[in-house]
């Protein structure tokens, strides 16, 4: 083979490794923009995964809220009672103190020579220590209340709900002191009349808007740590 020949078969070699490089080149740039797409792919899978779990909860969430009613304006308590003299007479004597559990007819004080006794157990809530004070016949000298009568009474608005509650109805309630831990009760009583002198005004009309008392039932021995006055949120399951 002369040189002719040989150079001609070098350049058609020469041809054939550009064209190959060429190819090459162009099989690389699919497999990128293949990988690109991948990547692409996997992201917009992820974002619409994220999307629809978002909306179910939204949607969970506002089935929820939808069959709740909700107030942050609640409180334990129990109705008071208050012993009080028959007579006018001098505080001779006060035997308890607040806290303190006692049971039906226990002398608590000393009004002259009347002793001041409970008619049933329960909690001491208030004292008056004035040993030596005149009181007059009916003047509270001692306060209690009866634990079985303790309730969560949430304050709500004739325009947020009220019509929804019934006798019955589940509720859950969280208390300040505890934090969010959960307690549970049924709905006792709903009050026939508003509380005296409770207005809130509806935004939506500047109308007056009456708050009625809704009083919670809950077990006082399976929640022993819960107190007269404590603050509490409350939801009411529709």
């Amino acid at each position: 083979m002369n040189n002719k020949k040989i150079g001609e078969v070098l350049e058609e070699e020469k041809e054939i490794l550009r064209e190959e490089k060429e190819i090459l080149a162009e099989v690389r740039k699919e497999e990128s923009a293949i990988r690109r797409l991948s990547k692409n792919v996997w992201v917009i899978t992820i974002l619409i995964s994220i999307i629809l779990i978002s909306g179910a909860s939204i949607f969970a969430y506002l089935k929820i809220s939808g069959g709740r009613i909700y107030t942050d304006n609640a409180a334990i308590s129990a109705p008071t009672i208050d012993l009080a003299p028959q007579s006018s007479g001098i505080l001779e004597d006060i035997s308890v103190h607040e806290g303190d559990q006692v049971n039906a007819n226990t002398v608590v004080a000393q009004i002259g020579n009347e002793l001041i006794k409970t008619k049933v157990g329960g909690i001491i809530t208030a004292t008056k220590a004035d040993v030596g004070k005149l009181f007059n016949r009916g003047e509270t000298v001692v306060s209690m209340i009866y634990p079985t009568e303790l309730r969560v009474v949430g304050r709500i608005a004739e325009d947020k709900g009220l019509a929804d509650i019934r006798v019955g109805q589940i509720a859950k309630f969280t208390v300040d002191a505890f934090g969010s831990k959960e307690y549970g009760g049924v709905v006792d009583e709903i009050s026939p009349t508003s509380r005296a002198g409770d207005i809130v005004f509806s935004i939506s009309d500047k109308r007056q808007a009456q708050e009625f008392d809704v009083k919670i039932r809950f077990d006082e021995n399976k929640y022993p740590e819960l107190k007269n006055g404590m603050s509490a949120k409350l939801w009411i399951y529709k």
